[in-house]
């Protein structure tokens, strides 16, 4: 998948937290930056899944990895 995943520290939750901005709602977090990304791989996955099954709109992916 190559969806736009922007990474971030979160002092409030203590993890890295991981949007997907073209996947409204789609996010995920972890206490590394790898574990986070995993997260919103799967986030994603589900996302898409879901939409698939609801007929919803399915953006074109970006393909950017950005790191905030």
């Amino acid at each position: 998948n190559r969806c736009q995943i922007l990474l971030r520290w979160s002092d409030e939750d203590s993890a890295f937290i991981a949007e997907v901005p073209e996947l409204p709602g789609c996010m995920a977090h972890g206490e590394s930056q790898d574990e986070a990304l995993h997260h919103a791989q799967e986030a994603i996955a589900a996302w898409i899944e879901m939409a698939q099954e609801i007929g919803r709109l399915i953006p074109e992916p970006r393909g950017r990895l950005a790191y905030a």
